[in-house]
C-alpha cells in the first residue's frame, strides 16, 4: 500500500495512506512501520535529514 509521511515534531510521524487513514508514529514505531514494509532504507535516509 502507498503511502507519505510528514514529521511533526522530532519524535513523531505522521503516516498517511492511500485510503485515507493515517497514524502518528514515534521513531521506534516508524523504524519498526519501515522493517515490516521493507522500507529500511528510507528510514535511515529520513534520519540523515533530519
Amino acid at each position: 500500500m502507498s503511502h507519505r509521511t510528514n514529521r511533526i515534531n522530532p519524535n513523531q510521524t505522521q503516516v498517511f495512506f492511500e485510503d485515507g487513514r493515517f497514524e502518528t508514529l514515534t521513531n521506534e514505531e516508524l523504524d519498526e512501520f519501515f522493517l515490516q514494509t521493507g522500507l529500511v532504507e528510507k528510514a535511515e535516509n529520513l534520519e540523515q535529514n533530519l
